[in-house]
């Protein structure tokens, strides 16, 4: 099975964590896969769903090739170890893997794309890393802000968003899933300038 890339959403599986801020990897993958945001000229296919991931094949005719599009659902902490089956099943190098994730340090509503670098605390970044042994991937980062509080940093990512927030969660994962659409068809220096500067 062939790839040209493999997006990774990042996220808590259960109901329990459906919508809390450390869930945005998953909500922008659902966004693209069940919410018709697909064009006319994509689809996609369900190709396994295990205790472990969910797998699917994305399809753009402007690609020769499918992306792959990845949800762990071993639990953040441990996101690592589905990315690195998936990743070396498809020969895929670090390179061609874009992880989504929510990200303190920008603000609730901003995205923006990063490569490689710190992986500032975050235990899903850190174990992708550990498990490929490299940090050479690109990040879509989500934007969920700090408390404000000054409170646990860990009970915050896992707090639900609140009514006020949810305008500004909807319009990130909406630009986010054109940002993916732009990366994949258009690549990663048109993809960097047009979202990192908006």
């Amino acid at each position: 099975m062939h790839s040209s890339g493999l997006i990774v959403g990042l996220g808590n599986p259960g109901p329990r964590y459906a919508l809390t801020r450390h869930n945005m990897g998953f909500l922008v993958l659902d966004r693209l896969i069940y919410a018709h945001d697909l064009l006319t000229t994509e689809k996609v296919r369900l190709l396994t769903e295990t205790r472990d991931l969910v797998l699917w094949e994305w399809f753009s005719e402007e690609d020769k090739r499918p992306r792959h599009l990845l949800k762990p659902l071993t639990f953040m902490n441990r996101s690592g170890l589905a990315v690195e089956k998936i990743a070396s099943g498809l020969h895929l190098s670090p390179e061609q893997l874009l992880v989504v994730h929510d990200e303190v340090d920008l603000p609730l509503g901003k995205i923006k794309f990063k490569f490689g670098g710190g992986l500032a605390g975050h235990n899903g970044l850190r174990s992708i890393a550990a498990e490929i042994g490299s940090r050479g991937f690109t990040r879509l980062r989500m934007g969920i802000d700090r408390p404000q509080d000054g409170g646990s940093l860990s009970d915050y990512v896992l707090s639900r968003f609140t009514e006020t927030e949810l305008p500004a969660v909807e319009s990130s994962i909406s630009s986010a899933v054109s940002a993916l659409r732009l990366f994949c068809n258009k690549g990663m220096t048109r993809a960097f300038q047009e979202v990192n500067t908006s």
